[in-house]
């Protein structure tokens, strides 16, 4: 499709394409981020995570959250180029790979995988692509930059902080919500199968000191 028909499909649009999509990845796709996370943990706790597979799943789970909110705190600190782009589509892979990961460690574990864990898991997936997606038709020009490889453009492949750089405000608050809905669960997540696993290695000392002793008599 060419510009000129690009341009008179959008023909009659009453926002600015561009504004509305920044306005929806910043208001809209990453705070909705939060709510599939938050009922993961739920379902992983209902499920009794620590019982099952244990600190194994609980630090595929840290994994994949590292995987996600890298390219996202450089994304909103730094303009989107080629290097940005590179962590970006690398991150999402990666993402998708561990992903993999996590529910084969689940389904091959006494853990039950329930139905609507599984369809939380499509949003928890779905959800970087899309963002990936609009921020790439946001910065198409980055996009050409990259399939060439930066030729021709000496910031191509170093971090450059925003011209405009976001609100403190606003950096303030999704920190906030990332400490509320992502650390603080899923730490609590990890320090509880901690506990379990350490538990269950006191119960095994005890049984086999009381086989020795057992034997012994």
């Amino acid at each position: 499709m060419s510009r000129d028909q690009a341009a008179e499909i959008a023909r009659g649009a009453t926002v600015d394409v561009g504004d509305a999509t920044t306005r929806f990845l910043l208001y809209g796709l990453l705070p909705g981020w939060f709510a599939p996370g938050l009922a993961d943990w739920a379902m992983h706790r209902r499920t009794r995570i620590e019982d099952t597979t244990g600190t194994k799943e609980s630090l595929i789970h840290s994994l994949m959250m590292a995987e996600v909110g890298l390219p996202i705190a450089l994304t909103l600190r730094y303009e989107v180029n080629p290097l940005l782009l590179t962590v970006q589509l690398g991150a999402a892979a990666a993402h998708e790979a561990t992903a993999l990961w996590d529910v084969r460690t689940a389904v091959d574990s006494k853990r039950e995988v329930r139905p609507v864990e599984q369809h939380i898991h499509s949003f928890l997936e779905s959800l970087p692509f899309g963002g990936l997606v609009s921020l790439m038709c946001l910065h198409s020009d980055q996009v050409k930059s990259l399939l060439r490889a930066g030729r021709g453009d000496p910031d191509a492949w170093r971090l450059v902080p925003r011209r405009r750089a976001l609100s403190p405000a606003y950096l303030a608050g999704i920190g906030l919500a990332i400490g509320t809905c992502v650390l603080l669960p899923y730490g609590e997540e990890l320090l509880r199968c901690r506990r379990a696993a350490r538990a269950r290695k006191r119960r095994a000392r005890a049984h086999r000191a009381v086989l020795r002793k057992v034997k012994g008599s």
